[in-house]
């Protein structure tokens, strides 16, 4: 059976609007956000899901309220699923931040996190729920290297591929967690 997973960012920021790359800062949904999160919960609604997991950082709940407000799906909040935290460049332009993405695949950015350290967070979680949400439809939303970690832990992406400027999505991602998933890990050569 496995875990049928659909991802979605987090709606837009006013961070995102002005080219800010908010990292660990918690971020706040611009009004073309707002919009965008009730129209994630219009399309979702009716999709079957079984529980929702997204990121503790403010903009992704806000996302997640917004969608879902007065319906009856389980929500999780999940540390594990935060954006990477660029540290000292939190808050930096984005362009910064993507230009010094291959530096910071395995060394942490001046007070923060490498981009590895998102993968690992990911593999535990999807450890998790592959466990315990098998058979299951489940949707993620976080932020933009959590989506990067999936594409290299479920498609076998390397890590080398650059993460992309934020990208949002009106149908989301889709990805298919096969059942055993949990122990199997994408060679990380890359």
């Amino acid at each position: 059976m496995g875990v049928d997973i659909i991802f979605e960012t987090h709606a837009m920021t006013t961070d995102d609007e002005a080219g800010r790359a908010t990292g660990w800062l918690p971020g706040e949904l611009s009004a073309d956000g707002r919009r965008w999160a009730r129209q994630l919960g219009e399309r979702r609604r009716g999709d079957g899901l079984n529980v929702i997991f997204c990121s503790d950082l403010d903009r992704a709940v806000a996302t997640v309220e917004l969608a879902f407000l007065g319906v009856r799906i389980p929500v999780h909040r999940d540390t594990r699923l935060r954006e990477c935290d660029f540290g000292d460049l939190n808050g930096a332009p984005l362009t910064e931040v993507l230009s010094r993405q291959a530096e910071h695949l395995d060394q942490p950015f001046p007070n923060g996190q490498g981009f590895r350290q998102v993968v690992d967070q990911a593999y535990g979680f999807l450890c998790d729920l592959a466990g315990a949400w098998d058979g299951r439809r489940v949707l993620v939303v976080a932020h933009p290297t959590n989506r990067w970690a999936l594409e290299h832990l479920i498609n076998g992406r390397p890590l080398t591929d650059p993460v992309a400027a934020p990208e949002h999505r009106p149908e989301g991602w889709a990805y298919a967690l096969p059942s055993g998933w949990a122990g199997q890990r994408a060679d990380d050569g890359g």
